[in-house]
C-alpha cells in the first residue's frame, strides 16, 4: 500500500513539473518521505525465508514457545494495522490536498496567460487601426493654410502642408536666389508712375503689409503692372554675390492679364526712412487687424536714387510659391535707421525664405 502511495506522490511530482510550478521539490520530498519508511520496514528475503521455514538460528536450541505467549503478539497485530491504515489515509488526504493546490495554481496561470494574450491582442488591433488611420491621413490630399518660417511649418515643408503649394518643393524657378554672374547688358529703365495714394496696413502674422490705392504703375518691356502692395522681410531674401542686407522691401505689381512683377529694394542701416516711419507710426495693435489711416503715402519714397537693377524669372517667396514672376532687384540699397530696423525685428526677427537653386536660369544686370 505504501508503495502505491509513493507512486501516486511521484505522479504528482511529474504533474507539477509539467506545469513549471515551483512545488515539484516539495512534492518530491513528500514522495521520498513515503517511500523511505516503506523500504525500511520491508523484511529482507532471508528473514522471510526463515520465517516461512521456521528454521532455528544456528547455534541455538529450538524451543517451542508457550502457546500462551503467542496470543499477545497476535492481538497486537490488528492495532499496528489500524495505525498504518490511519497514516495512509492521512497521507492520501495530504496528497489529494496538494494535487488540488497544484491544479488551482495551474488554472490561475492559465487564466492569467489568457488575459495577457487577450490584452496583447487588443493592443495589437489598436496599433494596427492607428497605423491604418495614419496611412490614410498621409495619403489624403492636404489643404493646410498655416505656415511659418521655422520648424515643422517652415520653408522645407511648405509643399507638404497643402497640395496647392507643390511648387514650393518641386518648382525649378523658385525665389529668392543669389544674384551672381549676371549677364551685363543695357537694360531699359523701369518706368515708374507713382503718386501720393491712400493706403491701409495689416500685420498678417508673416510681415507688415501695406496695400496701396489704385493708379500706381510701372512699365517694363512694353508691359504695364499696377502696384498692389508692399511688405518687408528680415533679413533680405535676396543675395548679391552671396551678400545680403538687414532688411528688404518688396513692391508687388500685377498686370491686367494677371502677370506678377516684384521690385525689390534692399535696406541697410543709415539715415531714417520716411516711408517706413509712416508705416511704423500706423501699425495696428492686433494681428490681422486692418488699419486705414486718413493720410496718404508716396511709393516713390521707397526707391533708391540710382535705378540699375538685376532681373530674372522666379516665383513668389511665400506659399503657394507661384512661378512666372518677373523680379527687378535694385543694386543700390536704401537706408533705414537702426531704431526703425529694431522695431521690425521685435515683430519679426526672421521672416525670410532661404536662397533657392538658380537651376540654370539667366540673370541679367544693368551695366
Amino acid at each position: 500500500m505504501r508503495n502505491l502511495i509513493a507512486l501516486i506522490a511521484c505522479s504528482c511530482v511529474v504533474l507539477s513539473a509539467s506545469a513549471n510550478d515551483p512545488a515539484p521539490a516539495a512534492a518530491a520530498k513528500l514522495a521520498a518521505s513515503v517511500s523511505k519508511p516503506a523500504s525500511a520496514s520491508m523484511p529482507t528475503k532471508e528473514q522471510m525465508a526463515r520465517d516461512a521455514a521456521k528454521e532455528p538460528v544456528p547455534g541455538k536450541k529450538e524451543t517451542a514457545a508457550p502457546s500462551h505467549q503467542e496470543a499477545p503478539a497476535r492481538k497486537a497485530a490488528p492495532v499496528d494495522d489500524d495505525k498504518e491504515q490511519e497514516a495512509e489515509v492521512a497521507l492520501s488526504a495530504k496528497i489529494a490536498e496538494r494535487l488540488a493546490e497544484l491544479r488551482e495554481r495551474q488554472q490561475a496561470r492559465a487564466t492569467a496567460a489568457a488575459r495577457a494574450k487577450k490584452a496583447a491582442d487588443a493592443r495589437r488591433r489598436e496599433e494596427e487601426k492607428a497605423a491604418a488611420a495614419a496611412a490614410i491621413l498621409a495619403a489624403a490630399p492636404k489643404h493646410g493654410t498655416v505656415w511659418s518660417y521655422e520648424g515643422e511649418l517652415g520653408p522645407a515643408n511648405w509643399s507638404k502642408i497643402n497640395v496647392d503649394w507643390a511648387k514650393c518643393g518641386t518648382g525649378n524657378r523658385q525665389s529668392p536666389i543669389d544674384l551672381r554672374d549676371g549677364i551685363k547688358v543695357n537694360l531699359e529703365q523701369i518706368g515708374f508712375d507713382y503718386h501720393p495714394s491712400s493706403f491701409n496696413e495689416i500685420n498678417n502674422g508673416h510681415t507688415i503689409q501695406v496695400t496701396v490705392g489704385g493708379g500706381n504703375f510701372i512699365t517694363v518691356g512694353n508691359q504695364t503692372y499696377e502696384l498692389q502692395q508692399f511688405h518687408f522681410h528680415r533679413p533680405s531674401e535676396e543675395r548679391i554675390n552671396g551678400k545680403g542686407t538687414e532688411m528688404v522691401m518688396h513692391l508687388v505689381h500685377k498686370s491686367y492679364d494677371g502677370k506678377i512683377a516684384i521690385v525689390a529694394v534692399l535696406l541697410e542701416r543709415g539715415q531714417p526712412h520716411s516711408l517706413m516711419q509712416t508705416v511704423w507710426d500706423n501699425l495696428p495693435l492686433e494681428k490681422n487687424e486692418v488699419v486705414s489711416p486718413s493720410i496718404v503715402i508716396n511709393p516713390m519714397d521707397a526707391l533708391p536714387e540710382k535705378r540699375e537693377y538685376f532681373t530674372y524669372m522666379g516665383s513668389m517667396t511665400e506659399p503657394p510659391c507661384t512661378e512666372g514672376v518677373l523680379w527687378l532687384v535694385f543694386k543700390q540699397p536704401r537706408q533705414a535707421s537702426p531704431a526703425q530696423m529694431a522695431l521690425f525685428s521685435r515683430l519679426y526677427p526672421l521672416n525670410a525664405r532661404p536662397v533657392q537653386s538658380t537651376a540654370g536660369r539667366m540673370v541679367k544686370e544693368s551695366n
